[in-house]
């Protein structure tokens, strides 16, 4: 009996010993645990207190709607252009700040949808866009007044009820053209102002609907806004179609808006990349190239998407890291299902795109030859 009672004594003890460092092990791992959570929250509190007065930025080229690509966009009674996107948005989305040039007019499906020479696209075409994160929008360019007066109003109607969304360069009224819209995001304002240097010819009565550069008009919404804002961007469709090459006129207006104290110039209409450079503190991306299209042209199917950091400090304004990086739309020629799609260079293998390891070198060398602080996004 003596023998049992020992046993259960020492039974007794091992079990109390056991849930004695049972009971230490949880109250150590609570211990860690709460230091864990309140390192993480100082940190988060730090990064929160870092961003403040920064700013990320993105910006890509044309979204050029022909026929091919909202047909493709056509399913069930809908159209439906997320997919085409898909491959971008991740990206788009780590930015506070995303540009794209809407080149044709979303006037909607009401008043019959359009391709070339005279186009006019879905609605649906902007919500996907927003749905991919851009939330700059330039509507100024030679294709804004092709289907007259109702598509440029059914485009703005549609424009002024997306939140959060800063577009420019056409409005319904003079009293919306010279309201000049600024947003605020961590500390640094900014605005969009937008401008093209043709409408192919096509004249309205109501100069709002687009903006069309002039000198003397371009420095009145500049000086409107330039000591509201901290971050001042300037949308300017104009080059020549089809070339790689910066004509005289594009530098005659960089070097006009660089000096009214414009911080990026973002150029387009060529369809095609040209090179990035600077005059003075002003950064100039010439062409950003087609974004989405249906044209044909491996040339036209490639195109640039250039990302800067922005920081405000004592008021001072400063860019950096001027990032370079291509695109490339996808899609089936023939009469089968195109299957549009944009592809960030870091997707694309020699399957979608034969060689394209020496299409990078060659553009990336076209974008670079003007500045050497461009920096290459590697693939």
């Amino acid at each position: 009996m003596a023998k049992k009672r020992k046993r259960k004594l020492k039974f007794r003890r091992i079990v109390l010993l056991m849930i004695f460092i049972t009971i230490v092990i949880l109250l150590f791992l609570a211990v860690k645990n709460n230091k864990s959570n309140s390192y993480e929250k100082k940190n988060h509190e730090k990064n929160v207190i870092e961003k403040e007065n920064e700013l990320s930025l993105i910006m890509v080229g044309d979204s050029l709607i022909h026929s091919s690509v909202y047909d493709d966009a056509y399913e069930d009674g809908i159209y439906n252009f997320d997919k085409m996107l898909s491959l971008i948005s991740p990206i788009v989305k780590n930015y506070d700040l995303a540009f794209y040039n809407q080149e044709t007019i979303l006037g909607g499906t009401d008043i019959g949808l359009s391709s070339y020479p005279s186009f006019n696209s879905p609605q649906e075409v902007g919500d996907a866009f927003i749905n991919a994160g851009f939330n700059l929008v330039s509507l100024a360019n030679n294709h804004t007044l092709d289907r007259g007066s109702e598509a440029v109003i059914s485009s703005n109607n549609y424009w002024k009820n997306q939140r959060d969304v800063l577009t420019s360069g056409s409005r319904n009224s003079r009293k919306d053209r010279n309201n000049i819209e600024i947003k605020e995001k961590n500390g640094i304002k900014y605005t969009l102002l937008a401008y093209t240097t043709t409408t192919n010819g096509i004249r309205s009565e109501n100069d709002y609907y687009v903006n069309v550069y002039d000198e003397k008009q371009v420095k009145e919404d500049i000086e409107r806004v330039r000591d509201k804002v901290d971050l001042l961007l300037v949308s300017m469709h104009w080059g020549e179609e089809y070339s790689f090459e910066i004509t005289e006129e594009q530098e005659k207006i960089a070097n006009y808006l660089a000096s009214l104290g414009v911080d990026i110039v973002i150029g387009h209409h060529p369809h095609v990349i040209e090179p990035i450079d600077y005059v003075d503190d002003t950064l100039i991306i010439y062409s950003l190239g087609n974004f989405l299209s249906g044209q044909e042209g491996l040339e036209r199917r490639i195109g640039l998407m250039v990302s800067v950091n922005i920081e405000k400090n004592n008021g001072d304004l400063m860019i950096s890291k001027p990032t370079a990086t291509l695109t490339y739309t996808n899609y089936n020629d023939g009469n089968v299902k195109s299957n549009f799609k944009v592809y960030p260079f870091n997707k694309v293998t020699d399957s979608i795109l034969p060689g394209y390891r020496s299409y990078y070198d060659e553009y990336m060398d076209i974008i670079t030859s003007r500045s050497g602080k461009v920096i290459k996004s590697p693939i």
